[in-house]
């Protein structure tokens, strides 16, 4: 184990961890009780050319194979949120690039009945200052569709830069939509997104 992978996040009652074979029947659980919230956020195939056989969705063990192979290849940080120690949501960082970028995007989902709690602002917090303190990348986007009011909350609160949409950009609920871009440098956060996130939850109501 180093500093970058596999590593456990926690602030009071939120934690990332990594996602594991044995959160199975938990991650089932709260990703089917919350299927109807979810699907207008969530990503999609689109059908496949003529003569290509159609993907099939993933077993929930093929998605872990896959985000732990993205894991050990350094191209993916695939957690789990839980709340007071149950599984809350899920949190990945991905699309890890070096070289002369150096950046990485966040996607993230919880459970409908921890909405408006802050949990998500401190995940996101939490996993944004370990990219930029320890893994020592310099910029996070985060993508969210113009209509998702909560998750534009979310990443405002934190003070994500928002940079412009882009049309058309993934496959979402069926169809290709359109995704606003979100994000931060490290030179923007010269303390610790966990730091401002709490500061400004002590003065306003958290989403």
């Amino acid at each position: 184990m180093n500093a970058v992978w596999p590593v456990e996040l926690a602030d009071g009652d939120v934690t990332l961890r990594p996602i594991r074979m044995r959160d199975q029947r938990a991650w089932r659980e709260v990703n089917q009780r919350n299927r109807a919230w979810l699907r207008p956020w969530e990503a999609t195939v689109p059908p496949a050319p003529p003569g290509h056989v159609p993907p099939q969705r993933p077993t929930y063990r093929q998605m872990v194979r896959h985000l732990r192979s993205e894991a050990q290849a350094g191209r993916m940080l695939p957690f789990v949120i839980e709340l007071r120690g149950q599984l809350a949501g899920q949190l990945t960082v991905a699309g890890i690039t070096w070289g002369s970028m150096c950046s990485a995007h966040i996607g993230y989902w919880v459970d409908q009945s921890v909405a408006g709690r802050g949990v998500t602002p401190t995940a996101v917090a939490l996993a944004v200052d370990h990219c930029f303190r320890t893994v020592g990348l310099h910029r996070i986007e985060v993508c969210i569709r113009p209509e998702n009011a909560p998750s534009r909350r979310v990443v405002e609160k934190l003070g994500f830069r928002e940079e412009g949409l882009r049309p058309r950009y993934l496959h979402i609920d069926g169809a290709w939509r359109d995704h606003l871009v979100y994000a931060l440098t490290v030179e923007e956060v010269p303390e610790s997104l966990l730091v401002r996130w709490h500061r400004s939850s002590r003065s306003e109501p958290q989403k």
